[in-house]
């Protein structure tokens, strides 16, 4: 459900960029693709799993996340990739999908998934306030990072077609060297 609701958001992000640039509105929209955080959300959303949910390593804090946002307010890009993971699920999924799939099914899976068992009286907030929860950190503060690799969705383009220059260049003078002989 989760990737299905961010297909959507994607959706609806692209959409509503181009209105607006057809309305020459000035307001920009962006689209912040986010690692795994350190958040309460895994204290206290709905879980049906018997085991407690984790975000998938590597975790960052929260910072992190508000650090790029702001970034992305004072200038806007289209699309900024928080963090190596991030970067290279995205990348991975363009390039190989189907590997991707088969990788997430491993690591993913599992990755998000801890060792120890939901308390039978477990709450949540899908129905009402969870009282005592409110923080902006959760329980991964030992392995979480404050630090993050952030790339707008333009780079890999950018990078390709530098590279197939590059590649080009090489080429024709591997190509004139052969005429001069």
């Amino acid at each position: 459900a989760y990737c299905g609701a961010k297909a959507a958001i994607r959706g609806f992000t692209d959409a509503v960029r181009t209105e607006l640039m057809h309305e020459n509105s000035g307001v920009s929209i962006a689209m912040v693709q986010m690692p795994g955080l350190n958040t309460p959300q895994f204290e206290w959303a709905r879980n049906k799993f018997a085991w407690a949910m984790r975000p998938v390593p590597p975790v960052f804090q929260p910072e992190v996340a508000a650090q790029a946002i702001f970034n992305v307010a004072r200038r806007p890009v289209r699309e900024l990739w928080v963090g190596s993971s991030t970067i290279q699920s995205i990348i991975g999924q363009f390039l190989f999908p189907g590997f991707l799939d088969r990788l997430m099914v491993k690591k993913a899976w599992e990755g998000q998934m801890t060792r120890r068992l939901n308390a039978d009286d477990r709450q949540d907030y899908l129905e009402q306030p969870v009282s005592g929860l409110h923080k902006t950190h959760g329980r991964f503060s030992s392995e979480a990072k404050y630090r993050a690799t952030a790339i707008t969705s333009g780079v890999p383009g950018k990078a390709l077609l530098g590279g197939a220059a590059a590649a080009g260049v090489l080429l024709a003078k591997w190509f004139i060297s052969r005429k001069k002989r």
